[in-house]
C-alpha cells in the first residue's frame, strides 16, 4: 500500500532532464522520496545516487526485482518508452512518463492498454501544462483584456549544447530511429502544449522543415501554420542553433483590441498591451515558473497518487502534441494541409 504522506519513487535514466526532475522534487514535491536511481551508465547511476541518496541500479528489470518503490519516472530516449512503461505497469508501479508518450500512435495505444489493466496512475511529463505564465495569459484572454483573439505566433527557439557537435558525439535526439523525428516532436511540444491551452484542440496544419545541423537526421528548423477548431490560425516556428540568437519572444497572442506577449529568456516577463497599457504592462516574470514548471508537475503526480487528486491533464491529452507533430511531418511529404486526426 501506498502511504498517505510519501511517494516512493524509482528515476530512470539520469541524464539533464533528471536533474531537473530532482530540483523539482527537492524544491516543490516534498512528498516524493527518490529511493532507486536506474541508468545503463554507471557514472550517471553513480552520480544521480549521490545527488538523491538513492540506491543505484544499471536496468529498470534490477531495480523492479530489488528495489523498494511504488512509482516510476521515465525519463528514457523515446524508443524506450513503450518497453519501460509496460514492464512497470506490470509490476503494478504509478507512471511519469516523459514525452510523447511513444514515437508512434500504435504504442501508445500498447502502452495505454497496459496502464488501464494495471488500474495505477499514469502521467505524461509535460511542464508546460503547469507554465504560470500560460495559465496567467489563458485569464487575461478570458477576462476579454485583449478582445477576442485574432491569431498567436509560438516561437521555440533552443541553443544546441557546445557536445552536440562534437565529432566523436551524436546525441540520440539526433537519431530518427531513438527520437521518432526532431525538434517537433521532441522540445516543440513544450510550445503546441500552450497553443492547445490557449486556443482549444487543433483541426489541420500546413508545414515546412529541414535540418541545418551536422549529422541530425530530424529537422532542426521548422515552421507551420495551424489552425484550430475555434477557427484561429497560429504560427509555429521552431530552432535549433549552435549561432548568435537575437531577442525574441515565446509567444504573442493578438487580439481585437490588444496583445499578450511573452518575452523569452532569463529576463522575459508576460507583457500587456491594450487601451489601458498602450506601452505595455509588465504582469509577471515569465521565466522562474518555467523552472518551478518540473516541480509543480511533480507534485500533480504525487498528489494523484496519494490523495486521488485528477490530473491537470490525462496521459490521453498528451497525444494532442505527438499528432501535431505527425501531421506536420506527414504535410511536409504531401505539402498540403493535413488533418491532425
Amino acid at each position: 500500500m501506498v502511504q498517505t504522506d510519501v511517494l516512493t519513487m524509482a528515476m530512470v535514466g539520469c541524464g539533464n532532464i533528471a536533474r531537473a526532475h530532482w530540483r523539482g522534487i527537492r524544491n516543490r514535491a516534498s512528498r516524493i522520496r527518490v529511493t532507486a536511481v536506474v541508468d545503463s551508465d554507471p557514472d550517471n547511476a553513480a552520480s544521480m545516487s549521490e545527488r538523491t541518496g538513492a540506491v543505484a541500479y544499471s536496468s529498470l528489470s534490477e531495480a523492479l526485482a530489488k528495489g523498494s518503490f511504488d512509482a516510476v519516472d521515465l525519463m528514457l530516449p523515446h524508443d524506450l518508452h513503450e518497453e519501460a512503461a509496460i514492464e512497470a505497469f506490470n509490476a503494478g508501479k504509478h507512471v511519469l512518463l516523459e514525452k510523447p508518450m511513444a514515437p508512434d500512435l500504435a504504442a501508445c495505444e500498447r502502452i495505454m492498454e497496459a496502464a488501464n489493466a494495471a488500474k495505477t496512475v499514469f502521467m505524461i511529463a509535460e511542464q508546460a501544462q503547469y507554465w504560470p505564465d500560460i495559465k496567467r495569459a489563458r485569464d487575461l484572454i478570458d477576462d476579454g483584456l485583449i478582445g477576442e483573439v485574432v491569431t498567436v505566433r509560438a516561437c521555440f527557439y533552443d541553443q544546441l549544447p557546445p557536445k552536440a557537435t562534437k565529432e566523436d558525439s551524436v546525441p540520440w535526439r539526433f537519431k530518427l530511429a531513438r527520437a521518432g523525428g526532431g525538434i517537433c516532436i521532441d522540445g516543440g511540444a513544450h510550445w503546441i502544449r500552450p497553443l492547445r491551452i490557449l486556443l482549444g484542440e487543433v483541426s489541420e496544419l500546413i508545414a515546412s522543415m529541414g535540418s541545418h545541423v551536422p549529422k541530425m537526421e530530424g529537422e532542426s528548423w521548422a515552421q507551420a501554420l495551424i489552425r484550430f477548431d475555434s477557427g484561429v490560425t497560429a504560427s509555429f516556428h521552431a530552432l535549433l542553433s549552435a549561432g548568435v540568437m537575437a531577442p525574441t519572444e515565446d509567444f504573442r497572442i493578438t487580439g481585437t483590441t490588444g496583445e499578450i506577449v511573452i518575452e523569452r529568456g532569463r529576463n522575459g516577463r508576460l507583457m500587456l498591451f491594450n487601451e489601458n497599457g498602450p506601452e505595455g504592462i509588465s504582469v509577471m516574470d515569465a521565466f522562474r515558473g518555467k523552472v518551478d514548471s518540473y516541480g509543480f508537475e511533480l507534485e500533480d503526480f504525487a498528489s494523484a497518487v496519494l490523495d486521488s487528486k485528477t490530473l491537470e491533464a490525462s496521459a490521453e491529452y498528451s497525444l494532442g502534441e505527438l499528432g501535431t507533430a505527425l501531421a506536420m511531418y506527414r504535410s511536409v511529404k504531401s505539402q498540403n494541409w493535413e488533418k491532425v486526426w
